[in-house]
């Protein structure tokens, strides 16, 4: 088990050597290595009685996105021209610092710069990336790590099946949260809630945080897979990497047992079709809804009666664990509407849970508003809106990574819109710094290039003086 640890320190390493000797491509080493096993390679630390260094290892990922954005500042060869984007998500990471210095809120400074990481660090990734010279990175490269990382992932995923056990149960996980965020054991099988359904049956995490995080990891596999292997006139290309790649996330999505990521993984495949005009994808989706309405209907009683329950149960909203996130929901509703310039920073989230104090559930947009208001809530709204639209635009006139980036971040997006409502997706750290610190790149790429996109037709509106295919 030691090896989690040691994966995520070498990861570290090898980026901050790549950095400091002027490769920011290092960083992606440890976003794609690293921060996958931050958890596992934590609990393992502490598991294996090395409590005093996991301190340490915590604050890492955060230095090197400093590390990152500081050199590129130092770097800067012209002047960044700003889009809108670059403004909104600016004043965004300022108007919650000012939840940090104002007295707003019942939590002292360190909550708050707890709760201020957990929503507001994406801002900072953003820009890490947002300086990134798209010229200099080797994106197909990553992308196959990428792929590779979650092809590990799923083959722990088997050894959980094969052996009906948790690999949280071997890494130290509970011990962990109850030593950092006094969150006892909880379950049926002394881990917490999230690892099991209603009915008992397992939710499997592979070496990821939890089951949701593994869920949301399978989509941005998907997107990533999607951007790698879909070719400038829109055919699949993919390799024997790709298509083991998509076999395990139809492997994992499935076993990680979650409703919103499940839902987003077939949305996924839906707005590709779309975008990328395949007819004959249309149809099997079509005719796939058809197949698995008759195969729940006339099979799942038999084969899975638990399996039946738990999607039952979630369709008709009376699964105790959507009762309770609809619940949970009116209440933060409520409570940005009583106080519509928020709470204050730890009010809901990830510090509140630790303090069995929270309000508003798991849900992003609502802790958000929560914490600091209907102003922080719609900002983040529209960055998400404006990266679905901006990346439904420029996707066909891109070429290239450009065209990778563009396709992978328009999928990631919209996938990410239902896990956003169910949990406090930004505190997934693999998933918010990979899809932040590509949005950053994304809007690098398209930087300067503002003509009207409906008055191009077949001109291609950038080349990378180095493109990667």
């Amino acid at each position: 088990m030691f090896i989690f640890p040691l994966i995520y320190f070498s990861a570290f390493f090898i980026a901050l050597k790549n950095l400091v000797s002027r490769n920011k491509q290092g960083i992606f080493i440890f976003l794609i290595f690293g921060l996958p096993i931050y958890t596992t390679g934590l609990s393992v630390a502490l598991q294996y009685g090395f409590a005093d260094i996991v301190p340490f290892m915590q604050p890492l990922k955060e230095l090197l996105i400093l590390i990152t954005l500081g050199t590129g500042i130092w770097e800067l060869e012209r002047r960044i021209k700003f889009q809108t984007i670059d403004y909104a998500i600016l004043a965004y990471f300022l108007y919650t610092l000012l939840y940090v210095l104002l007295p707003i809120g019942q939590y002292g400074l360190g909550d708050k710069l707890i709760a201020f990481k957990s929503s507001s660090f994406f801002t900072l990734i953003y820009f890490a990336g947002r300086i990134f010279d798209p010229a200099r990175i080797y994106i197909s490269k990553y992308f196959h790590y990428i792929l590779a990382v979650f092809i590990a992932a799923a083959g722990i995923l088997l050894f959980e099946i094969l052996s009906d056990q948790h690999f949280q149960t071997l890494t130290g996980y509970a011990d962990f949260n109850f030593y950092y965020f006094n969150q006892e054991a909880s379950g049926n099988y002394g881990l917490s809630w999230t690892f099991e359904t209603s009915t008992g049956l397992r939710r499997f995490a592979s070496f990821f945080a939890n089951p949701l995080e593994f869920a949301a990891s399978t989509l941005l596999a998907l997107a990533i897979l999607a951007g790698l292997y879909t070719t400038e006139d829109n055919k699949i290309k993919a390799d024997a990497l790709g298509i083991i790649a998509i076999i395990a996330t139809q492997f994992s999505i499935f076993l990680a047992l979650s409703r919103s990521s499940l839902a987003s993984y077939f949305i996924m495949i839906f707005i590709y079709a779309l975008i990328t005009k395949k007819k004959l994808v249309l149809n099997i989706i079509y005719t796939g809804f058809i197949a698995v309405a008759i195969y729940f209907i006339f099979f799942m009683l038999v084969i899975n009666p638990d399996l039946y329950e738990f999607i039952y149960e979630t369709i008709t909203f009376t699964n105790p664990s959507s009762v309770g996130h609809v619940l949970a929901w009116v209440e933060g509703i409520e409570a940005i509407a009583a106080n519509p310039l928020g709470l204050g920073l730890g009010e809901s989230g990830r510090v509140a849970v630790s303090l069995s104090d929270t309000v508003g559930g798991e849900n992003q947009y609502i802790i958000i508003g929560v914490q600091t208001g209907i102003i922080t809530l719609l900002l983040y709204l529209w960055m998400h809106i404006y990266f679905i639209k901006t990346c439904w635009k420029w996707y066909p006139h891109l070429q290239g990574k450009e065209r990778q980036v563009c396709l992978s971040l328009l999928l990631m997006k919209i996938g990410f819109i239902i896990p956003l409502l169910t949990s406090e997706l930004e505190s997934s750290v693999y998933i918010s710094y990979v899809s932040w610190f590509l949005s950053g790149i994304f809007v690098n790429m398209i930087a300067g290039h503002t003509p009207v996109i409906s008055k191009i037709s077949e001109e291609k509106i950038y080349q990378s003086p180095n493109p990667d295919n």
